[in-house]
């Protein structure tokens, strides 16, 4: 990655940040992008040179050619785009307002699509690169108050391996990345039924994997020409890998963790 240009979204906090450490000690130069320009100068102070900072939100699609064009014009090329810009939910489908699904499927698929779409004829024209997609674990298996959320990452496979299918063979790599529980505030930035942010975390979110190891396994995985990875530990590492192979046990196991009283325990639900 020595002299790679890449830009990464979602790089003010959490994996995104831990991923522009990461390439930048692998010797990159980094393209910052997201929303808090305070954090995106923080991580970049932390990289050190080489570094161009380029906020914008996600969702200003009309935004994003001006974007896209300051991005390839920095060095003339870009080597690698990592889609990880996103937020989550914390809410029952039953109770959830549906400008709620409008908001997290316009952010973590629309958004990361429209951004894609406008580099990839100018990466596969320049002879490739690799695009990166940060989905979840919730990407490959619906799980209990995350339907937005599941919707949007499942969407967000289905979209970066239709990409991988078609555009391999010019020279661009696809890795789509499905982690479990990662110490970031994924959960305390999700949204709730009304669409509030819920600003609690979860106890499996504060225990799991740091974002540097999360980046470490990435990052190594893209090195290594990998198409696909889940980066999660114990029963989360089992999710996908249930789903694909005996996904009855999984239903079962996910409606069991339901009745068992889950939306509660998350406070999750106004409802018995």
């Amino acid at each position: 990655m020595q002299d790679q240009v890449w830009w990464v979204t979602g790089a003010s906090s959490g994996i995104g940040a831990a991923l522009a450490r990461g390439l930048a000690a692998r010797g990159a130069k980094l393209i910052l992008s997201g929303r808090n320009v305070a954090a995106l100068e923080a991580v970049a102070k932390d990289i050190g040179p080489g570094t161009l900072i380029l906020p914008f939100e996600a969702t200003d699609y009309a935004a994003l050619p001006r974007m896209v064009e300051e991005a390839w014009n920095w060095c003339g090329r870009i080597d690698g785009l990592i889609n990880n810009a996103g937020i989550s939910q914390r809410s029952l489908a039953i109770e959830t307002d549906f400008s709620v699904y409008q908001k997290i499927i316009d952010v973590d698929l629309l958004a990361p699509i429209a951004l894609t779409q406008q580099l990839l004829p100018r990466m596969v024209g320049a002879g490739g690169g690799q695009i990166v997609a940060i989905s979840s674990v919730a990407g490959i298996a619906g799980v209990p108050l995350r339907s937005a959320y599941s919707a949007a990452k499942h969407g967000l496979i289905g979209y970066h391996d239709a990409v991988r299918a078609e555009n391999e063979h010019l020279g661009l790599k696809v890795l789509v990345v499905a982690p479990g529980s990662v110490a970031t505030n994924v959960s305390r930035n999700a949204l709730n039924a009304d669409g509030s942010v819920r600003g609690t975390s979860d106890a499996a979110i504060d225990n799991g994997l740091s974002p540097d190891a999360a980046a470490a396994q990435i990052l190594d995985a893209v090195e290594a020409g990998k198409r696909e990875i889940v980066v999660a530990e114990g029963a989360e590492s089992q999710i996908a890998a249930l789903r694909r192979g005996d996904p009855d046990a999984l239903f079962d196991r996910m409606s069991a963790m339901v009745q068992a009283g889950y939306a509660r325990q998350m406070g999750a639900t106004s409802g018995s």
